[in-house]
């Protein structure tokens, strides 16, 4: 009876120590990517080597449960997987669990995601929204820098959650690099191991397609350009992370992207590959985006037939009035605004980060329509100071917010004929700062 209850123990020890070596295998995640009608992608961060797997099946149906492939992490990859679920069913929600080793990993909160329905000639679009943000810092006392911390008011992430978007653009500044981390590849890894292990992001991880773009905080050292002799590495880190379907093309490189999500189409820009330093000559040869990518971006406009175009970059698009890095000091500025004009693409709203206060610029133009720029900063980092810039004449009154961290919000919808989108700004006391409707209509050029 005595070595009965000496080998009971004995395994109810070798469980728990299994449970516990489980339990501590979980770095970050697991994260939901991005997402078609019949594919989603699922991302996940173990602490070592390990065989990762989901389990998933719609909402409702546990009975019809089903598994993907199984991944090893390993240390060549950051111990991050990226496991595709293919051959799912369009416009449907589904549950999912993660496995390492085999065993269930048990999360305090839900853990979801959701195909893109079929609605092309069939409904009117789908209404949606998206969650916009950027500026992300995690403290690490160790290698801030010393005095004040300057991440603060994490819970404006558990605001965001509460409104469960369908899909959150990271418009960079994702993390933060320190002076510790971007000069070597294992400090540009433990950046990002860091900030996305963050307790508190985990829930908005675990529900939410997220889609990516960088700028310098999250590419390399302040303002860094294409001459950051670590870029191909920070690149290959980039996707080690997200989950993005595309980066760049074949010939040029990059984080750029396009995809859609119901009838909005959103081309996501690189604005620090292939970017002339700043001190460079002002003549036509300085870039932000680089000329291929560039050209890229004009023939997916034109090409494109969506309701609503978000043309989404790290730096402000159409501030006219600014005393930072902004994408209306180039000549490729005018060379875009020109051939959307001449081209007369409908439906063009500018998304960008970068400047530690949120904002809505109008650039009005009786030759057009007017073009908007939704600045949304910071969703963590410390707040800016935009005095000079307080009666800029190109902002829509009563949209600046520069002492808050916050987080933007697209909502979405009406009838095919009548589609709409109304722009919010939400604090991290979960207040409304300020909302903002466009019509679908109002970004149509004049006919002649």
């Amino acid at each position: 009876m005595r070595n009965q209850q000496r080998t009971l123990s004995f395994l109810l020890l070798i469980v728990c120590v299994h449970f516990a070596v489980s339990q501590s295998l979980l770095q970050s995640g697991p994260m939901v990517g991005y997402g078609q009608m019949t594919e989603v992608m699922l991302w996940v961060q173990t602490t070592k080597p390990a065989s990762v797997q989901f389990r998933y099946w719609p909402v409702g149906a546990a009975n019809k449960k089903a598994m993907s492939e199984k991944i090893l992490t390993t240390a060549e990859n950051a111990f991050t997987a990226h496991v595709l679920l293919g051959n799912l069913s369009p416009g449907t929600k589904y549950e999912y669990e993660l496995l390492i080793g085999g065993k269930l990993e048990k999360r305090a909160y839900p853990l979801r995601f959701q195909t893109q329905p079929l609605w092309q000639w069939r409904t009117d679009p789908p209404d949606f929204t998206v969650a916009v943000a950027s500026c992300f810092y995690v403290n690490e006392t160790e290698w801030d820098r010393p005095g004040k911390p300057y991440g603060e008011h994490f819970e404006t992430l558990g605001k965001l959650v509460e409104k469960s978007p369908d899909i959150m653009l990271w418009l960079g500044d994702n993390v933060y690099y320190r002076e510790v981390d971007w000069n070597s590849v294992d400090g540009l890894r433990h950046r990002y191991t860091h900030t996305r292990s963050f307790p508190e992001l985990q829930p908005l991880l675990g529900f939410v397609h997220h889609y990516a773009i960088w700028d310098d905080h999250d590419y390399g050292p302040n303002d860094a350009d294409r001459s950051y002799r670590l870029k191909e590495d920070a690149l290959e880190t980039f996707k080690l992370f997200w989950t993005n379907q595309t980066y760049g093309t074949r010939e040029t490189p990059g984080v750029f992207q396009r995809f859609e999500w119901a009838d909005v189409e959103f081309f996501m820009l690189d604005d620090r590959y292939h970017r002339s330093p700043n001190r460079a000559p002002d003549t036509e040869e300085k870039t932000m985006f680089g000329k291929a990518q560039l050209q890229w971006l004009k023939d997916a406009l034109v090409s494109s037939g969506a309701t609503f175009k978000i043309i989404a970059g790290g730096n402000q698009m159409l501030n006219p009035l600014h005393y930072s890095e902004a994408f209306s000091d180039y000549t490729e500025h005018r060379q875009l605004i020109n051939f959307i004009k001449q081209q007369k693409v409908r439906g063009v709203l500018f998304l960008s980060g970068d400047r530690h206060h949120t904002e809505l610029i109008k650039i009005a133009d009786t030759s057009f329509y007017p073009l908007y720029d939704f600045t949304s900063s910071p969703l963590t980092a410390g707040m800016g100071n935009p005095q000079r810039e307080l009666d800029n004449p190109a902002r829509v009154p009563g949209t600046l917010v520069f002492n808050a961290q916050n987080f933007g919000f697209m909502r979405f919808s009406g009838k095919r004929t009548d589609r709409k989108v109304t722009l919010e700004c939400w604090d991290y006391t979960g207040k409304l700062r300020w909302s903002h409707e466009i019509n679908a209509t109002d970004l149509r050029p004049p006919r002649n």
